[in-house]
């Protein structure tokens, strides 16, 4: 699997997944906050909010947390007021790169992208300049040790999933993105914990990485676009052979 779920793959890799738990529980309670503040608090009736608490509940967030959330975004409480916006751009050796955020200063958001997208090679590009090569799914990522691949493949295929494949000790699966609750809940029933459960952009076409240079490039821009305060998420379509992933963690 390459692009959005190597990135994810690389990620894991790091360590940052853990070691950013509050950053990450920052984003999900702003998507929280949103949907509930788009579509009403109760997840039964709004798709948005019972998607976004199913990628909370993968990432072990507390309830109260999502309670509190969730009366944010219908006034219940006081909260910031977030702008929902995607941006697009080129990275190092061309690879696309879309951007989510939730912000509460637009301007000072898309000032920022634009100087992390020209100080690493690249340029922020006009609305739909990338969209075109990327298409909405269900990512779930499960380490390999919570079940076997066989059996991981006959329950997710018959609760819709339409992909799965085997990457750094973490089994990749991808569905449409009407089924991701319902795989969410057949691999709750079973009793498994998905690391990453969210809705996300796979890419249609890869950018194959060849040297250790563009890697490296590559991943800065990554990083540095996803540690962004008001980022959500970062997609794009690289593929970085795991021989050049290596030799960088070497280095």
């Amino acid at each position: 699997m390459s692009g959005h779920s190597k990135w994810h793959s690389i990620k894991h890799k790091k360590g940052r997944e853990d070691a950013k738990r509050g950053k990450i529980f920052t984003k999900l309670i702003r998507e929280i906050t949103v949907a509930a503040r788009i579509g009403g608090g109760d997840p039964g009736a709004n798709p948005r909010l019972r998607t976004v608490i199913t990628e909370a509940k993968a990432q072990n967030m507390p309830a109260e947390n999502i309670t509190r959330a969730i009366k944010k975004g219908t006034g219940e409480l006081d909260g910031v007021s977030y702008e929902e916006i995607s941006y697009e751009g080129y990275g190092p050796a061309g690879v696309a790169i879309m951007v989510d955020v939730l912000t509460d200063n637009k301007k000072r958001t898309v000032s920022e992208l634009r100087y992390i997208f020209s100080k690493s090679g690249g340029n922020l590009g006009e609305t739909g300049c990338v969209t075109w090569m990327f298409k909405k799914c269900g990512l779930f990522q499960i380490p390999v040790e919570q079940i076997g691949e066989d059996e991981l493949l006959e329950i997710v295929t018959n609760a819709g999933a339409d992909d799965m494949t085997t990457e750094e000790g973490y089994y990749n699966i991808i569905s449409p993105p009407e089924s991701f609750g319902d795989v969410f809940k057949e691999l709750e029933d079973k009793g498994l914990k998905p690391e990453v459960a969210r809705l996300t952009m796979e890419p249609t076409n890869y950018v194959d990485i060849t040297d250790e240079k563009s890697a490296s490039q590559v991943l800065r821009i990554m990083d540095a676009l996803d540690d962004q305060d008001d980022v959500q998420q970062v997609y794009s379509n690289f593929d970085i052979d795991d021989s050049i992933l290596k030799k960088l963690e070497e280095d």
